[in-house]
């Protein structure tokens, strides 16, 4: 089965090469513990492979086993528009790696649809005051932020990398304009969807914004989880990665006996230091 890099080296050398073609992977984890680096990281080094195919051999090296490379990369919010994007990725990685990386990404932002029903101005998140013309429009008019979405990856998540940042957005929204078992539902058609687009989809989530139900209904309606903690050990603290379950990926690391990886922030955005085993 062909891979889709997640563009952290050690980590893809481990598992095959990557994902899955056609998986949606949930990255959830504690605040500042690497889910959000891991989705940074993703997309600039995918995107590095393609635009500067010397300074992606130096910072992660071969392709590994049966990887193939997304045709192309989206980076999609709900919030934030590409320049804030750019901004908070280059506090994490090196600006060489990110400014190269970036030139293959399209981003995608959601912010009209999602902010719309809300009291939030407008020219907070669209840079421009309501017109006469805005005011006559009704609700029905306004594509729902979720249909918006759909619509956007029935275009462009054939072959890519889709990351979405983030779901936990989506759920913060709920109480306003759409219900919990909405998202749930969306994950569902989303994953069955998926495996016709062979790409790879990337959901970061900031694990307190669910319950533990309601985190292990989003579990069961995606491919793969991925959870990121803090762990203190002596006089330091330590991030940690590891697998909940995931197709095709769980497998290999049960055969080697891995159950968790300490992982590491650095200039070329995330990575994986130590691999601890099962004695």
């Amino acid at each position: 089965m062909a891979t889709i890099p997640f563009g952290v080296s050690r980590l893809d050398g481990r598992i095959g090469g990557g994902a899955p073609e056609g998986s949606v992977v949930l990255l959830s984890g504690e605040a500042g513990a690497g889910a959000r680096e891991f989705v940074y990281t993703s997309a600039v080094l995918n995107g590095l492979q393609s635009a500067d195919p010397e300074l992606f051999d130096l910072h992660y090296g071969d392709l590994h086993g049966s990887a193939v490379p997304p045709e192309d990369i989206h980076y999609v919010s709900f919030t934030a528009d590409e320049d804030e994007l750019r901004r908070e990725i280059s506090f994490t990685m090196d600006d060489e790696i990110v400014e190269a990386g970036l030139d293959a990404v399209t981003f995608e932002d959601f912010s009209p649809e999602y902010f719309q029903l809300s009291p939030v101005p407008r020219e907070w998140y669209a840079g421009e005051h309501r017109s006469i013309s805005d005011l006559g429009n009704t609700d029905s008019d306004r594509r729902d932020v979720l249909e918006a979405f759909a619509d956007y990856l029935d275009e462009h998540a054939s072959g890519s990398l889709v990351v979405v940042d983030s779901l936990t957005d989506l759920i913060g929204a709920r109480q306003q304009d759409m219900a919990f078992s909405d998202i749930v539902m969306t994950l569902k058609g989303l994953r069955k969807a998926a495996r016709g687009w062979d790409g790879l989809l990337l959901l970061h989530l900031t694990r307190d914004a669910v319950t533990d139900e309601e985190f292990g209904s989003l579990m069961t309606s995606v491919d793969g989880t991925v959870q990121f903690a803090w762990e203190s050990g002596g006089n330091e603290r330590v991030r940690t990665m590891f697998v909940r379950e995931f197709r095709g990926v769980l497998g290999r690391l049960e055969e080697e006996d891995i159950v968790q990886f300490e992982t590491e922030i650095h200039d070329a955005g995330f990575d994986v230091s130590d691999v601890r085993k099962i004695r």
